[in-house]
């Protein structure tokens, strides 16, 4: 049982950065109809802006975490935006897909070839003393990683529910011809909305990154497990994301510890095969009509 504790809060702290990407899939598809399959590199890119604040212009942790969400957000969100989305979106969903996964491409292969294939460390964040509890031995990192999660979702789900511009959102993601009707800015709002997931993205990555230290292709599999998670919990709410993402994060690390651990991307992959089979809308998705 003391195994079951400590595994769980493991699950949980690698479940919550899943959900936090998962989430960004949710938001970019219920204002503009479309996935960002770079949606790992936009985790992997941050976590290189973070190391080149902290060793090359030797800003302090704090003043360096702020600047890298700033960046990411103008250079992910904003740019992004604007020279992609603002083109091609008006060409329909699939142009905007390609380009996306062109622009992960891009993004992973420029940080392999102009800074370096190989792993940077990453300061850890939180403290490593580990935690008791009775006769469970918690680490105090992956539990600041729950809190700092959890912290930055609540605030995500206020914004969207107790503020206009998270009622703009929810009108846009209903039916986005009648909220432009009533007079909302929609191309707006899918700007906003991206540079939101870029600085979840970004704060996803500082938690990350001290476990799977710093390498260009780590948003392969960060960028897959949250397209997984967002599936699985549905893609058109944001508690499925979540419920996604702390699902593949606790599978994940349960498989590796008790059937194999060069397996373990594959168990997430079968419930996610699952839900398809059974609940196409996801766990906690709604049902959507076409016409």
């Amino acid at each position: 049982m003391t195994d079951v504790f400590q595994l769980l809060v493991a699950g949980l702290s690698i479940g919550s950065i899943y959900a936090m990407a998962a989430i960004g899939f949710v938001l970019l598809w219920q204002t503009s109809n479309t996935i960002n399959f770079a949606q790992g590199e936009f985790v992997v890119l941050p976590a290189f802006v973070m190391v080149l604040f902290l060793t090359v212009f030797r800003f302090p942790f704090a003043a360096a975490f702020v600047a890298t969400v700033i960046v990411s957000t103008l250079l992910l969100g904003l740019l992004v935006k604007k020279v992609l989305v603002e083109r091609l979106l008006k060409m329909g969903v699939l142009p905007l897909v390609i380009a996306t996964i062109g622009l992960s491409m891009l993004i992973r292969y420029s940080l392999q070839q102009f800074w370096t294939p190989l792993a940077l460390p990453f300061p850890a964040i939180f403290s490593r003393q580990p935690i008791r509890v009775g006769g469970v031995i918690f680490s105090s990192e992956e539990v600041m990683n729950v809190l700092s999660a959890a912290i930055v979702i609540g605030t995500l789900q206020l914004l969207i529910r107790r503020t206009k511009l998270g009622w703009a959102m929810q009108a846009v993601a209903q039916n986005r011809d009648l909220a432009s009707v009533l007079g909302i800015n929609v191309s707006r709002l899918v700007g906003v909305t991206f540079m939101l997931n870029a600085a979840l993205t970004a704060v996803a990555a500082v938690l990350i990154a001290p476990v799977y230290l710093v390498k260009y292709d780590i948003g392969i599999g960060i960028g897959l497990k949250a397209f997984y998670a967002a599936i699985i919990g549905g893609f058109n709410q944001i508690r499925g994301a979540l419920l996604g993402g702390l699902l593949v994060g606790l599978v994940e690390t349960y498989s590796a510890a008790y059937i194999s651990n060069q397996f373990r991307d594959a168990f997430a992959l079968v419930i996610l095969i699952g839900v398809l089979l059974l609940k196409p809308e996801g766990l906690l998705g709604i049902k959507e009509e076409w016409a």
